[in-house]
């Protein structure tokens, strides 16, 4: 089997609905949550330190739930949950999780704002149109970055989807200037070319690719470039499961074997499963295959939806 994964452990995301619950429990409580003993803040903590028995590389936090009305609210609680991370993890870098730049920047600033030795974090993430903001902060706070392969131009492929040439082009771009202009080592880099749940990767028109054809086909040309060989890829491994009837584990660990076939190397991912370690069905990687190759020709959709009719019929006997 390949390698095992750079596991960014996931469990600290604010949308997991217990998790998000014990969050708010543990907002609540006021001033001197975050240091004051309680069951919440027991619970929090035992999500870190259980993260790191398991092997994670690196433990995600996501708070985006709670900076919806309130962006601030957000940069506030990073702070203080890369505070506990730091306490918690053994030493283990926190990856700071957001879709606010603000976010992002209070949590490395804060990850530094110690006398301890720290590893770099990784920060998640930035896309070509926000390179200038967050990758200059490498300067006083070294990290690694996940490079998420979204634009803010109208994508030009198929169907009207980001063909792997444009996502190969965004690669590029963000590669260039991360290496070339801030400084960064290839392997601080990890691209994402973005999980679609197979339960709705069906085309809607002739001739147009799959979702997961396109990632996978990305990671595969990345990996095959001589300057951008030495980065990573990542995906986020639970998306591929969203909306299936049942065996969602088996499915991700699937998608893993086929990812890494293609060039990914990490994942965010929930750590006690041990993705890329224990072998997959085979039945299920032929279903995720399907999907692979599912190139936008008739008999390889036929194929794909085939199998995925298979499956849930079998899900639900």
């Amino acid at each position: 089997m390949p390698a095992s994964l750079i596991a960014i452990g996931e469990s600290i995301h604010a949308s997991i609905p217990k998790v998000g619950k014990v969050m708010e429990e543990l907002a609540g409580l006021g001033g001197d949550a975050y240091l004051k003993e309680s069951e919440p803040l027991t619970k929090i903590k035992k999500l870190i330190e259980s993260q790191v028995e398991e092997g994670a590389d690196y433990i995600a936090v996501n708070l985006d739930s709670f900076g919806q009305n309130n962006p601030q609210a957000a940069v506030d609680m990073m702070k203080e949950y890369c505070r506990m991370v730091r306490k918690w993890s053994g030493g283990i870098p926190v990856c700071v999780d957001s879709s606010n730049n603000e976010v992002l920047i209070a949590g490395l600033k804060e990850w530094y704002d110690t006398k301890e030795a720290v590893k770099p974090p990784l920060l998640n993430s930035v896309k070509t149109y926000t390179v200038d903001e967050l990758l200059p902060l490498k300067k006083a706070n070294p990290f690694s970055v996940i490079a998420l392969l979204v634009s803010d131009l109208k994508p030009t492929g198929a169907g009207g989807t980001y063909s792997v040439d444009e996502l190969y082009q965004l690669a590029e771009q963000i590669f260039d200037r991360a290496v070339n202009e801030y400084g960064f080592e290839a392997g601080e880099i990890f691209f994402d070319s973005t999980v679609f749940p197979l339960a709705i990767d069906m085309p809607m028109e002739p001739g147009v690719p799959g979702y997961t054809y396109r990632t996978f086909e990305t990671m595969k040309r990345i990996r095959s470039d001589a300057q951008m060989k030495d980065a990573h890829c990542s995906l986020g491994i639970s998306n591929c499961a969203r909306d299936l009837p049942a065996r969602k584990i088996g499915i991700c660990r699937a998608y893993v074997a086929k990812a890494q076939e293609y060039g990914m190397d990490a994942g965010i991912v929930n750590v006690k499963h041990h993705y890329g370690s224990v072998e997959p069905a085979s039945e299920l990687v032929e279903l995720v295959d399907s999907f692979a190759v599912m190139d936008g020709s008739m008999d390889k959709m036929s194929r794909a939806m085939q199998l995925m009719s298979e499956f849930c019929q079998k899900s639900r006997v």
